[in-house]
């Protein structure tokens, strides 16, 4: 198909993204490259395509699962749907201390998406544009936000942005996930974490998947 020279600029800006249409057939191609991870497939079968809309909720619901559970975020941001309807930032901004802790927000996280809400309320963080951002400029944007690390952008560009070659070593499930997987001390670096998450590339993310499948899986047995 040709690509007109402002698509094909824009498919070079961008970093590569991948859908559920190509899930199964990434995983089969990292079973390839890495037979441990081929044993999850075999075990426990593909992963579910994890994705979010590119929205203020969304992120909102990222900050609200760093350092807890999966379960707690959940509860806090369906306690701020019930309480406010559609999560926007302008409605947010509207809330108090006491309003929001009320909906499971500790104090921090308050701080947090309150500095996420009134960024987009000024502009300085457009959410759309970030759709024709190379990770590195999303990274750039993000971060001057309070309380937006590493590990929130990461899940940010897997879940939301569907980044094809992302490695969130942030990430605690993923990297114990990885460790039992590989049968690796409890003590390995992130940088010995890292330097077995390269053979993977460019398909993180869905290794990612992967690795998240393959933990939340053991837990249920």
């Amino acid at each position: 198909m040709y690509l007109g020279l402002g698509e094909f600029m824009k498919n070079m800006r961008l970093d590569q993204t991948f859908s559920s249409a190509d899930l199964v057939a990434i995983c089969d191609k990292l079973g390839l490259i890495d037979p441990d991870l081929k044993s999850i497939i075999e075990e426990f079968g593909y992963p579910p395509f994890w994705s979010r809309p590119n929205s203020f909720d969304s992120l909102v619901h990222i900050i609200l699962e760093q350092q807890v559970s999966l379960a707690s975020a959940l509860s806090a941001i369906n306690q701020l749907r019930n309480y406010i309807g559609e999560v926007t930032p302008e409605k947010l901004l509207t809330l108090t201390d006491t309003e929001l802790k009320a909906c499971y927000f500790s104090r921090q996280k308050t701080t947090y998406t309150r500095a996420l809400a009134e960024a987009i309320v000024s502009k300085k963080l457009i959410m759309s544009e970030l759709e024709n951002c190379d990770n590195q400029a999303i990274h750039k944007q993000l971060v001057q936000i309070k309380g937006v690390g590493d590990w929130t952008i990461d899940v940010y560009l897997v879940f939301v942005l569907q980044r094809l070659d992302i490695f969130p070593i942030g990430d605690l499930a993923a990297r114990n996930a990885l460790k039992q997987l590989k049968s690796l001390p409890t003590d390995t670096s992130h940088r010995s974490l890292l330097e077995l998450a390269e053979s993977w590339k460019p398909y993180r993310s869905v290794a990612t998947m992967l690795l998240w499948h393959y933990y939340l899986s053991l837990r249920k047995k």
